[in-house]
């Protein structure tokens, strides 16, 4: 059973910040993972070392949207979005 996540915000100064995205790239993992794994450690709690496998996201690739001539929109966003609100407007 994979452990249920708590969303929080933290803030690092500018030397911290490189040191865990540092380590994250070197491991080729997520900062999330790292800063999780850190502080888990530092305080001794003990994790579950089963990590998910593909089976939880069997829902990523599920669909598809019709980006049009703003794709990607992952990278395009605020000009979709404007796009989309002018349309709209116009009616």
């Amino acid at each position: 059973m994979l452990a249920v996540m708590k969303r929080t915000q933290i803030q690092f100064d500018e030397e911290t910040y490189a040191a865990v995205r540092k380590r994250a790239y070197e491991e080729k993992r997520s900062i999330s993972s790292v800063v999780r794994d850190v502080v888990a450690e530092t305080l001794g709690v003990k994790r579950s070392t089963k990590r998910p496998g593909l089976e939880q996201f069997a829902f990523v690739g599920a669909g598809r949207s019709r980006q049009g001539k703003l794709s990607p929109v992952s990278e395009r966003h605020d000009e979709a979005l404007a796009d989309a609100l002018w349309k709209e407007h116009r009616g």
